[in-house]
This record gives C-alpha cells, structure tokens and sequence, in this order.
C-alpha cells in the first residue's frame, strides 16, 4: 500500500476529510433503519416476514395468480363445459332406450341411442386428456411464475434479513410452502371448476326431468358445504403448524448436516443431541399429517352415506307418491334420475373434498404470501444515476452519516464525515461493536444510511443501478463464501465472460496460480462447499482472483486476513497489495500490522471517529491507536 506524507492526528469526534472536494447533490431525507441489535452485525433476533393483510387471505389475490394465462384459462373453461354438456347426454339417451327404443323394438332408434352413448364417451374422454393437459400447463407456469417472484423477492432484501432469519426456513418456504401448492393450481382448481360445472349441469338436468325429485335431493346440500367448511377451516389450522415444523426440519438439516455443522457436532459430541431434535420435529410432523387426514373424516364419511341412500330415497318416493295417486313417473325417467343422481355423486364429494384441500392451502398461500408481503428496505431508484465503473475515478465520501441497526440499541453510526479520494487507502480499525463492517458495508449499500449519504464519485450510491453499484464497489470479506463447483466456475462468477488466459493472469496475480495448477484437474477442480477443500489462505486468494478479475475502483476488504497464520498472512497481504493498486482501498483491519502503510487510519469508538491520521502520526499522538497497537504487539489481537 501507498503512504503520503504525513499529517497531524486529530483526536476530535467531528473528523475532516482526508482530502477536502466538493460534493454534489442535495441531502438525501433520513432513511429509517433495519431493526437489528447494533454493533458491527445485525443480531440475531427474529426477523420474520410480515404477515400480509387483506388480500393475503383472500382468494382474490390467488385467481390473480392466473391472469397473465386468461384464454388458457378460458379455452379449458370451454372444454370442461363442453364435458359437461356431453355426460348429460348419456342419462337422457338412457330414458329413450327404456321408454321408447326396447319397448317400441325399434332397433334403428336403438342403435342410434347406443351409438350416441358410445360416440357421446369417446369424445369425453378426449375432451379430458386435453383439459388436463391444458389445465397442468397452466398450473405449472402459475408455480414457476410464483417460485421467481418469491426468489426475485428476496434476492432484493437488504442484508439484515438474511442476519435474522434461517435459510432454513427460506428453504422450507420455497419447497414446502410452494411445493405444496403444486396440487392446487396445476388440477385442484380445474377440478373444481369442472365438477361445479357438473353439479350445475346434472341439477338443471334433474329438474328438467322432475323437479320434486329434483328438490328432495337438493335439500340436504346446505348441510354438506357447511360441514365441508368446518372440515377446511380444521385442516387449515393443523396445516399451518406442519408447514411451521416442515420449516424448523428444514433449519435442523441446513444447520448441522453442513460441512462445518457436521465438524461442531462431532467436536462437541452432540450428534445424538440432534438426531433426538430431529426426530421429535419429525414425529411432530407425523402426528400432524395423520391429524390432518383424519380432520372431520367422520364427517365426510356421513356425505358418503347420505349419497349412497338417495336413489333408494327416490325410489321411495316415486313409488309412494304414485300409490296414493300423484303423477306417474316414467320408468325411464326414474331410470335416467337415478343415473344423474349417481353422475351428481361423484363431483358433488369431489367439490366437498376440493373445497376441504382449497381452504387447507389458504395456510401455504399466507406463509408464501408474507414473503412477497416483506418490505423491501433497499430499494433500487426507478431512475438511476449512470456511473460507469470502467471509468469512475472511486472518490468516496461519508456525509454526516447516522446508522442503526435496531432504535432500541442506539446508534452504531454516529455523524461520520469523512472523504477517501480516488486511489488511496483507507484502515479503519477499533474495538468490536464500533461500527468498522458497517461502515464499509455501506459503500456497498448492503444497508441504507439512517441519516447524511454515502456518495462515490459525487453520486449517492442509492441513486445507482445495482449493476453499476456491483462493478463499482468489491469486497473481499473475512468468511470466503464459494460455490460448490469448479474454481474456474467461482471466478468466473465475478465476469462470466472471462477467458481461460484472464482466469489465469487473475491467479497468478493472487498468489494462487500455482497450486491450481499442480491439482490433477487443474481449474475444473471442485471446491467442495463453501471450499472446504482449500486452506483459510487458498480460499482467501480464490476470492482475491474473483476480485480482480471483477476490478472494481472501489475496493472493501473485511478484515479479510484476520483468521489466518503469520506465514499465510504474509502471502494473502501481497495478494491484497496487488489487487488495491491504482483503486481506492477501505480496509478494515483486525490484525494492526496490515495496514501500518495506509494513507490514512480512522480509530472508530462507538460509532464516532475519534483519531485519524498516519500510523507514525497516531503511535506519537499516544491515544487509542497506540493502545490498540501496543495490545496487539503483546498478542491480544482485537476480536473480530
């Protein structure tokens, strides 16, 4: 790293600025703070999405789901109808087969009955494979569509989300809860809508037949959809606390059955510990499946019983009111009655059930509805400021800047002011909790400031496009996140278009090149998660290489060498040294002797700047610089 000459330390809480420029751009209002615990990281307290209000219950919002696929939707209406119309075909070509066709001996008529009946079939069955297949299509866009706007969704969320809220449960979310709904919206609804379209068809029917046989059926019909209600709103309930357990075996899996989880648990020697965690989640979960099976199956098992009895019931009553005088009832329209009462039957326990498992997924709707329902608290402008990272100069400044993670725990951020000018380094350095991760993840706009503005190149970052904040602004952090695939695949993840020659020359610049090369797959070597296959020191690297190949002018380095030994440190430092030329560098420093060379060093205390200047500057003017330098010298490096 570069050093200028040096300059006088202040001591003050109001800093100024390395090198005094103009700023642009009329202040920016307060922005309120994501709830957190403060320090330099969000806490750990829960962060669940909010529950959404209105329309997140109601079934509106579910049919809007199918709006972008309306003639789709309105061609399988067209189908189910047309079913519709066909199977009531086959009752009244019964009625004249038995009162005209057989007692007439007509067997021209006959054979043309039959042939209806047969054609009338043929059809139908063909009417159904392509409603079926029409209607899981549209089902099946309606999941992928929901499945990327839940992901896009929280692909948006700041970074305080994901601090307080499991992957687990995010997992859970997406397969469970979305999961879940695949039923729903690829053959539940057609199912529904086809057997309404039935019931309605087969009622007009019975009445066109006769309407008081017609009546004494529909009596009992309230009674069925109110129990098919009580049964929803039961299952519901029960449905709501699997999906929530579903979730907590989500979390259990995700947390231990990691490489690093799995390294806790036998170190610690909890594996027993948790597989009993897991199986009383599971056999939670069990016990709830079965509760939710048996929900108001009593009850449903009456609908089955009043079903199968009234043919009988209409047999009854034909004969009674014939026998003390009442209008004679044709035996084929008896017949072709009973035959529609047995065409009812079906959809009729079909709608019951299917209303049963709608008002069920109203519970994986809610939870999936409250993610989409999460405000968004870093918010992309509608129209951005243009800032090419090609030719930003990497200025950065800190306006006034307030910031806190949480009201209740005060301020992390406390009226910083300060300037970094393009091309020089900054160390920022002090105790745990004062604020230095927070500061540079700002620049990175991972947070939104609570008051003043953080500006690079004179632009507020918050009036920048995310492409142009990700090519402006890199950082290299103390935990190296790398995917579970080639090294060649991680680096290109900073460019996808890099070449073999600029995948290397980025190697080669990190101190890295050489041990890819002597691995027997050289860069198509897989990692392992989270690249648990490489050294603290080798996976540092990787991610140096992933840096430079992205270049950014403005560089953020996390404490980015704190977990590593002296000699490993040494080689990882002329890594860092080489990526932060010619950009302007924030390093947060954890081990104070890599960045003695800084232009400047800032000294945060909770959350207020209250040294800066050079490292000679700083040691000479014996304040909380020396102090920390002299508890490093003896060994007690500063937490991280």
């Amino acid at each position: 790293m570069s050093r200028t000459t040096p300059s006088t330390p202040t001591t003050s809480p109001q800093v100024v600025e390395i090198e005094s420029g103009p700023t642009t751009g009329p202040p920016r209002p307060p922005v309120p703070p994501t709830g957190g615990t403060g320090g330099d990281r969000p806490g750990d307290d829960d962060h669940r999405p909010r529950r959404g209000t209105g329309d997140a219950l109601d079934l509106k919002r579910i049919v809007r789901l199918f709006r972008p696929y309306r003639k789709r939707v309105g061609a399988v209406a067209g189908l189910i109808a047309l079913s519709a119309v066909l199977g009531l075909a086959q009752p009244f070509l019964l009625r004249d087969v038995v009162d005209h066709a057989l007692p007439d001996r007509d067997t021209s008529l006959l054979t043309i009955l039959v042939a209806g009946m047969i054609g009338a079939a043929m059809v139908g069955a063909v009417l159904d494979v392509g409603q079926t297949w029409l209607s899981n299509t549209i089902g099946q866009r309606v999941m992928h569509d929901l499945r990327t706007s839940v992901y896009d969704h929280l692909q948006k969320m700041s970074l305080a989300f994901f601090t307080k809220t499991r992957s687990g449960e995010v997992q859970s979310r997406i397969a469970n809860d979305i999961g879940g709904m695949q039923g729903v919206v690829t053959s539940t609804v057609t199912s529904f809508v086809s057997s309404f379209t039935t019931v309605a068809a087969t009622l007009t029917a019975m009445i066109f037949l006769d309407w008081r046989l017609a009546l004494a059926t529909l009596i009992v019909v309230p009674f069925f959809v109110w129990l098919s209600r009580t049964v929803g709103k039961a299952r519901r309930r029960i449905v709501t606390q699997r999906q929530k357990r579903l979730a907590d075996m989500s979390a259990i899996v995700e947390e231990s059955l990691s490489i690093s989880g799995i390294v806790l648990t036998r170190t610690m020697g909890r594996s027993g510990d948790l597989v009993k965690r897991f199986a009383g989640s599971s056999d939670t979960v069990a016990d709830l499946e079965v509760r939710s099976a048996m929900a108001g199956r009593w009850r449903m098992s009456t609908v089955q019983i009043a079903f199968a009895t009234m043919p009988a019931l209409v047999y009854w009553i034909a004969g009674y009111t014939s026998a003390h005088g009442g209008s004679f009832v044709t035996i084929g329209t008896l017949v072709a009655f009973t035959t529609l009462q047995t065409r009812l039957l079906m959809p009729m326990v079909t709608l019951l059930r299917l209303g049963v498992e709608i008002q069920t997924s109203l519970a994986l709707f809610t939870r999936v509805f409250e993610y989409l329902d999460t405000p968004i608290d870093v918010v992309d402008p509608e129209k951005p400021v243009r800032l090419d990272p090609r030719t930003a100069r990497g200025e950065v400044a800190f306006e006034h800047v307030s910031f806190s993670y949480d009201e209740r725990s005060g301020k992390t951020l406390d009226d910083v002011d300060l300037t970094v000018p393009a091309g020089g380094t900054l160390a920022i350095v002090g105790e745990t909790g004062s604020g230095k991760t927070t500061l540079g993840y700002l620049v990175a706009r991972m947070y939104d400031v609570g008051e003043g503005r953080v500006t690079i190149d004179g632009v507020d970052v918050r009036d920048l496009s995310l492409d142009d904040r990700a090519g402006l602004v890199g950082v290299v952090a103390q935990e190296t996140y790398l995917l579970h695939s080639s090294i060649a695949e991680n680096l290109r993840f900073a460019k996808p278009d890099a070449t073999d020659q600029e995948l290397e020359d980025a190697a080669r610049a990190a101190q890295i090149h050489d041990l890819i090369d002597r691995l027997p797959d050289g860069y198509d070597t897989v990692v392992g998660e989270r690249g648990y296959r490489f050294s603290g020191g080798e996976k540092q690297r990787l991610a140096i290489a992933r840096a430079m190949l992205r270049n950014p002018p403005v560089l953020i380095l996390d404490e980015a060498t704190s977990a590593l030994d002296t000699r490993t440190e040494h080689a990882v430092q002329e890594a860092l040294e080489r990526l932060s030329e010619n950009r302007t560098t924030i390093a947060i420093a954890h081990r104070l002797s890599t960045v003695r060379d800084a232009d400047r060093i800032v000294v945060l205390d909770r959350g207020r700047i209250v040294e800066q200047g050079t490292h000679d500057d700083l040691l000479a003017a014996g304040g909380h610089y020396a102090a920390l330098v002299e508890r490093d010298r003896e060994g007690q490096t500063l937490p991280a």
